[in-house]
């Protein structure tokens, strides 16, 4: 199989995780897409430095979610939109699921960037290992900031 070849399924296979980072700090589906476009550049790039100390997944996390902060840093001087994002990532859900994760995402959305990847991780069911690994920080510290942040994150949805 050719290089091109496998990186495009590659990105295939881990879209799902890109587009649920992605989506949380972009303002719009515009800006959404550039994420989406700049991790997969990225991603790329940094393939031929993946030295296979962590999982494949870990790297993918951590890659999508430094382009994320990175580029939501940048556009903090931009004034936010809202509006309601659509993706090309399809969720076979029924209507009321879809609008409980649309105020779980708008609620991330108001979380600080440190908050926002930790509650990310913690939703996609990713061990206390996995979390550490990924953000660098100790297994203990990921219990105690997923405590907090479940906590902010119920009182700006509940608020």
């Amino acid at each position: 199989m050719n290089p091109d070849s496998f990186f495009k399924d590659f990105v295939e296979e881990n879209k799902g995780i890109i587009y649920k980072i992605c989506r949380v700090y972009a303002n719009d589906r515009e800006e959404m897409q550039d994420f989406v476009q700049e991790v997969t550049i990225q991603l790329w790039k940094s393939s031929q430095n993946f030295e296979n100390r962590s999982k494949l997944s870990t790297w993918v996390y951590r890659v999508t979610l430094n382009v994320c902060l990175t580029l939501s840093r940048k556009n903090k001087r931009r004034v936010d939109t809202v509006g309601l994002l659509s993706t090309d990532y399809i969720d076979d859900t029924d209507h009321t699921e879809q609008e409980q994760i649309s105020a779980l995402y708008t609620g991330i959305r108001k979380l600080n960037d440190a908050d926002k990847a930790i509650i990310l991780l913690y939703l996609e069911d990713k061990s206390y290992q996995e979390i550490a690994d990924i953000l660098g920080i100790t297994v203990s510290n990921v219990g105690v900031k997923i405590t907090r942040v479940k906590s902010k994150l119920n009182d700006i949805i509940n608020g």
